[in-house]
C-alpha cells in the first residue's frame, strides 16, 4: 500500500464529504487522516491522507475529485507524517513542562538531523479535571506516540485517564510526583530534561531505546 496526501479545495455546501468520500471508496483507498480548514468560510479545504494499493490509481482519485460539484481545486501534498512525523505531547505545570521540553527538543534535534521527524507539543495545565480531560483527548490527536506527565502532585481522575490512554496503545511517561500518576505511567523520571530526552529517545527509529523494557521503572 503506497501513501498518498491531497488537499481539496471546494465550495461550503451540505453532502460535499459524503461524495468526496465515495470517490476514495469506489478505487478501494484506505483514508488514514482527515482534516478540515476554513469551514465555514467560502473555500474550505480539507486535506486527505490515504493509502492504495495501486499507485496508477492515484490520477484517477484526483480526475474523480475534480469532477465532484462544487470542488475548485485538488493538489498532491507530502503527508504531515513526512513533515511533523511523529508527536509528543508534555503537559502539566508550566516550569516542569518548560524543562522536560528543554530536554525532548534537544534530543528531537539530533534524531531529526539524521532523518527522523519528531515534534513537540505543550500545554501548561493545572487542576485535575482539566488535566484528566487533555490526557483523554491526546489519543484523539494525529500521529501522538507518546504523553509526558509533568508537575508535583496528579491523581485521581487524571490517573483513571493514564490508564485508559495506556489502554489505546499511547505511552505514557510521568515525572516522579506526589500522587498515583507515577504508578499508573510505563516509566517513571525524576529529571525532567531526562524525561525529555528520554521520551523522543522511546519513539525514534535512530534510537537504541525500548521503553517497554524499562516498564514500571523509576529514575
Amino acid at each position: 500500500m503506497s501513501a498518498h496526501a491531497l488537499v481539496v479545495t471546494a465550495t461550503d455546501q451540505p453532502g460535499l464529504l459524503a461524495r468526496l468520500t465515495k470517490v476514495f471508496a469506489d478505487h478501494g483507498a484506505n483514508i488514514t487522516s482527515l482534516e478540515l480548514h476554513g469551514v465555514g468560510g467560502p473555500h474550505p479545504e480539507i486535506d486527505f491522507e490515504f493509502t492504495l494499493d495501486d499507485d496508477g490509481k492515484l490520477e484517477t482519485v484526483v480526475g474523480e475529485l475534480v469532477a465532484v460539484p462544487g470542488v475548485t481545486s485538488v493538489e498532491e501534498k507530502p503527508s504531515f507524517g513526512k513533515i511533523y512525523g511523529k508527536r509528543i505531547v508534555v503537559m502539566g505545570g508550566g516550569a516542569q513542562v518548560g524543562f522536560v521540553a528543554m530536554g525532548a527538543i534537544s534530543e528531537a534535534d539530533r534524531h531529526n538531523i539524521r532523518g527522523e521527524r519528531i515534534s513537540i507539543d505543550t500545554i501548561p495545565l493545572v487542576g485535575e479535571k482539566e488535566l484528566a480531560a487533555a490526557v483523554r483527548a491526546v489519543v484523539r490527536l494525529p500521529r501522538v506516540k507518546l504523553l509526558v506527565l509533568a508537575g508535583s502532585l496528579m491523581g485521581g481522575d487524571i490517573t483513571r485517564a493514564v490508564q485508559e490512554v495506556r489502554q489505546s496503545g499511547l505511552l505514557v511517561i510521568s515525572l516522579n510526583m506526589a500522587g498515583s500518576v507515577p504508578d499508573a505511567a510505563d516509566l517513571v523520571v525524576t529529571d525532567p530534561v531526562q524525561a525529555g530526552v528520554m521520551a523522543v529517545m522511546a519513539v525514534a527509529d535512530t534510537a537504541k531505546f525500548d521503553l517497554l523494557r524499562q516498564r514500571n521503572r523509576r529514575y
